[in-house]
C-alpha cells in the first residue's frame, strides 16, 4: 500500500472532526479570547481553515520561508461569517486531500524545510511533515477551539470519544 494511501483515512477522519467543531463557532463570538495573548476565536478558527493548504506548500515545494528577506509572509483573512469559515476550510480541505491523493512515495521521501529569513528551522521527510506540522497541527488548534468552546458554554463535538455534550455511542 502506497503512504498517501495509508495517510488518507486519518486525514479524512481528522478534517471531520475539525469541520464539526468549526460548524459550532457562532459568528458573534469570532472576537472572544480567553486571555490578552490568545488569539481571538475567529483568528483561531481561520487558522484551522487554512493549515490544510500547507499540505500543498509540502507536497509541491521543497521549504518554504516563512519571512523571506525579512518580511513575514501575509496572514490569512479573517472569515466574514461562519458560512465563509466553512466554504473556505472545504475548499482548502478538497485541495490538500487532491494533493495527498496524487503524491508518490518517492515524493513524500524528499525533504523537505520550513524556514525564516533564509534561515531552517527544521527539515524533515515530507511525509513527517504532513502526519506532524500539518495533521498534528490540526489536532492541536482544533483541541484549544474546543476548550473556547467549553469556556462559551457551546457544545463541544464528540471527538475521539463521547464529550460532555455529544454521545453518539
Amino acid at each position: 500500500m502506497a503512504l498517501n494511501e495509508m495517510l488518507l483515512p486519518e486525514f479524512d477522519n481528522e478534517v471531520a472532526s475539525t469541520r464539526k467543531t468549526l460548524e459550532r463557532v457562532p459568528y458573534e463570538k469570532f472576537d472572544w479570547k480567553p486571555h490578552e495573548k490568545s488569539t481571538n476565536m475567529g483568528g483561531l478558527a481561520t487558522h484551522l481553515c487554512n493549515i490544510a493548504t500547507w499540505s500543498l506548500y509540502t507536497i509541491n515545494q521543497d521549504s518554504l520561508d516563512l519571512s523571506p528577506g525579512g518580511t513575514p509572509l501575509p496572514g490569512a483573512e479573517l472569515a466574514k461569517s461562519q458560512a465563509d469559515l466553512l466554504e473556505t476550510f472545504d475548499a482548502n480541505v478538497a485541495k490538500a486531500r487532491a494533493a495527498i491523493a496524487a503524491v508518490s512515495d518517492e515524493e513524500l521521501f524528499k525533504p523537505w524545510s520550513l524556514m525564516s529569513n533564509g534561515k531552517t528551522i527544521l527539515t524533515m521527510p515530507k511525509i513527517a511533515v504532513l502526519r506532524s506540522f500539518i495533521m498534528n497541527h490540526l489536532i492541536h488548534h482544533r483541541a484549544q477551539l474546543g476548550v473556547y468552546l467549553r469556556l462559551n458554554d457551546l457544545p463541544v463535538p464528540a471527538i475521539y470519544g463521547p464529550s460532555a455534550d455529544e454521545n453518539p455511542f
